[in-house]
């Protein structure tokens, strides 16, 4: 998650990200690891819940607080 101004992962949305959905599908990724999907406000509901009905949703925050997390890491 480079991206200077990261944009949400939405199919077609060009907005600006707000939220990290990271998540895991259990069948392909080891337990602790985390793939990240970005969402901007408006998409966030929908991509959590795509996510979740799948049970591959472990947690969203805010980019700002991903980031810090990152910088601590």
């Amino acid at each position: 998650m480079s991206e200077e101004n990261p944009i949400c992962s939405a199919k077609g949305c060009r907005a600006d990200a707000v939220w990290v959905l990271a998540w895991n599908n259990p069948k392909l990724h080891t337990p602790e690891r985390r793939k990240t999907w970005l969402a901007c406000d408006e998409h966030r509901e929908h991509l959590s819940r795509f996510l979740d009905v799948r049970s591959f949703l472990k947690d969203v925050v805010t980019l700002a607080d991903w980031q810090e997390r990152e910088r601590g890491a």
